[in-house]
């Protein structure tokens, strides 16, 4: 067998697997809609047999003749009954299935979007926002068609296809061989069909699709970067080889669906003259009457009208499995980063912070970026990490923030160890503000609230004034009412920086990350918001990434990386003393560099 065969095998026994999952817990309702679909297909299923008695009824006497009469009524109204009972047999299957599946899609989304929350940044920092997007929305939605497929269109004509082939084989048994191994050879070839030539197709196209979706994202989302440079028709160039890809994968799947019809009409033409033709040969032996003729007459109706739904139904089946694939495997990928079983919530009280030999790598990188790395931080201690970019200040905050595992060694927060706490109960105990901050589409008071969301309006606003955010916001029409577009972008830099400083405020942590807090602001500015960090940073655990060294000179340590070692510590003055130190080196050159300003 291929591998490619073999992959739709596995991708079909997945998605049906995760869907069986989601039956298992709503099991009564699931059950009760299947026996309702089994018992409105049975009497569909026995229609015909008195079609057959009343053209016998009819064709034998007279209806003045109680004899004739009286068979061909009760036939009539057999079979109304039949029909009428399984049209209300279906209007039950449909007002149960309506909640089932919406619980069913309900839960799909919701596991979807607590797994990729949970994610870890690697993983985000490697898919596409709209791809993600766009494989969630449209799996939950294939979610509606593969139930109705399941359990209101493959289940019942399923059911007919063998009840078809029973019944009329308990009349002659030759019709019933015919039947069987004719439904059996047409359901088989189609499947097969639909698993190996449509489906590897669909997967393929859907591929596309989400790559489609993540490029109009990434564009759209990037559009202030794009009118800059003035690049519309650039990124227009773009996405039309996108699509151009996706259209050529989409026409390849249409037109092997369309082969897959036509050999489905071809099978049921020949499966209609094979049944057609024994029963003129059961007639013209005698073995069978008029009515018999009718009995077989309606039940092949029936019967090719399953068995042409069989075949839409099974390429449904393969649409929304290919459909479902990406979904499916959101659900099997690993979290990349996960808390221990029953792990514990962690309670920051001083803040005491410490590496002990950890040795960190990078997943695709070759050689560690921390090698036997130790350091201590003390309780309320306010330090800077200074170094070249890529010296490993950065990773060093996202280790103490638990975005990444590290390969050996611990790191402690007052003496536990971040890797055996929940991950949220860590994260939700350190305040950050990075140096590019990212706004919610929501109100400026909601945004400042995030770091604490039963905060009251009061809090709010006292955070905002420390912040020197309360002026601007309350000139804005609607105040702190006002949305503030996707990622913040109806704000300045500034204004987005005063936000996120705001919010630090109001988290309160007894650990505090500043990503260079103040970098989006004006000089005017900068000097307010340094006052209000002072007062922020006092007895809590600061760390200060700095790129403007003027921003850590008052900080009580600073600790200088290099290829993610600590080559030199201690205070401003001590440092500035260091004869071709590194930060005497970063520090002048920032001062020459600034006096160059001036001087222009």
């Amino acid at each position: 067998m291929s591998s490619k065969k073999l992959f739709k095998a596995d991708a079909f026994s997945n998605v049906l697997g995760f869907t069986f999952r989601h039956w298992a817990k709503q099991p009564v309702r699931a059950a009760f809609i299947a026996l309702l679909v089994l018992a409105a297909t049975l009497a569909e299923a026995f229609s015909p047999i008195f079609a057959g008695r009343l053209v016998d009824a009819v064709a034998s006497g007279s209806g003045q003749d109680d004899a004739f009469w009286i068979p061909a009524v009760t036939a009539f109204a057999t079979m109304t009954a039949l029909y009428l009972g399984s049209v209300i047999l279906r209007q039950f299957v449909f007002f149960n299935l309506i909640p089932f599946t919406l619980k069913v899609m309900n839960d799909v989304i919701t596991d979807a979007f607590v797994r990729v929350q949970r994610f870890s940044t690697d993983w985000h920092a490697n898919s596409f926002a709209g791809s993600t997007v766009r494989k969630i929305t449209r799996g939950s939605g294939a979610i509606d068609l593969l139930n109705d497929v399941l359990l209101i269109a493959l289940l019942p004509s399923l059911v007919m296809l063998v009840g078809a082939s029973v019944i009329l084989g308990m009349f002659w048994p030759v019709m019933g061989l015919v039947v069987g191994l004719g439904s059996l050879i047409y359901v088989g070839v189609t499947t097969w069909l639909s698993v190996s030539f449509v489906a590897p197709a669909g997967t393929l196209a859907n591929s596309w699709d989400t790559r489609m979706g993540g490029a109009l994202a990434d564009a759209v989302s990037c559009n202030s970067v794009v009118k800059a440079f003035g690049a519309e028709t650039r990124e227009e160039a773009i996405l039309a080889k996108v699509v151009g890809k996706w259209r050529k994968r989409t026409k390849r799947l249409w037109q092997r669906g369309t082969l897959n019809g036509g050999a489905q009409g071809l099978m049921m033409a020949v499966m209609q003259a094979a049944i057609l033709g024994t029963a003129l040969l059961l007639w013209q032996q005698g073995a069978a009457t008029p009515g018999d003729i009718t009995f077989v007459l309606t039940m092949f109706f029936v019967l090719q009208g399953h068995l042409r739904d069989v075949g839409q139904h099974i390429r449904n089946l393969q649409r929304s499995v290919n459909d479902m694939e990406e979904l499916v495997a959101l659900d099997r990928q690993t979290y990349g980063i996960e808390d221990m079983k029953a792990a514990p919530e962690i309670r920051i009280g001083e803040g005491a912070i410490a590496f002990d030999n950890v040795t960190f790598q990078y997943g695709s990188h070759r050689t560690p970026l921390y090698r036997d790395f130790s350091v201590k931080i003390e309780p309320g201690q306010r330090v800077g990490l200074v170094g070249h970019s890529g010296s490993g200040k950065t990773t060093f905050v996202k280790l103490i923030q638990r975005l990444y595992d590290v390969n050996q060694g611990a790191i402690t927060i007052d003496g536990s160890n971040i890797a055996d706490v929940q991950q949220s109960s860590l994260r939700g105990q350190i305040a950050i503000v990075q140096q590019e901050p990212i706004l919610f589409h929501r109100t400026l008071a909601e945004n400042i609230a995030y770091a604490r969301p039963g905060a009251t309006r009061a809090e709010i606003e006292l955070a905002a004034e420390q912040a020197n955010a309360h002026d601007f916001i309350v000139n804005l029409p609607k105040g702190y009412e006002t949305m503030v577009g996707e990622r913040g972008v109806k704000l300045s830099g500034g204004e987005r920086q005063r936000v996120a400083i705001a919010r630090a405020f109001l988290a309160d942590a007894r650990v505090l990350i500043l990503d260079e807090a103040t970098s989006s602001l004006d000089s005017e500015s900068e000097v307010q918001i340094q006052e209000a960090m002072e007062r922020l940073m006092v007895g809590r655990t600061t760390l200060v990434i700095a790129h403007r060294l003027s921003t850590v000179r008052a900080l009580d340590r600073l600790l200088v990386f290099d290829k993610g070692r600590i080559v030199e510590e201690g205070d401003h003055q001590s440092l500035i003393r260091l004869n071709g130190g590194i930060y005497r080196r970063l520090f002048e050159r920032q001062a020459l560099e600034l006096t160059k300003g001036l001087v222009a």
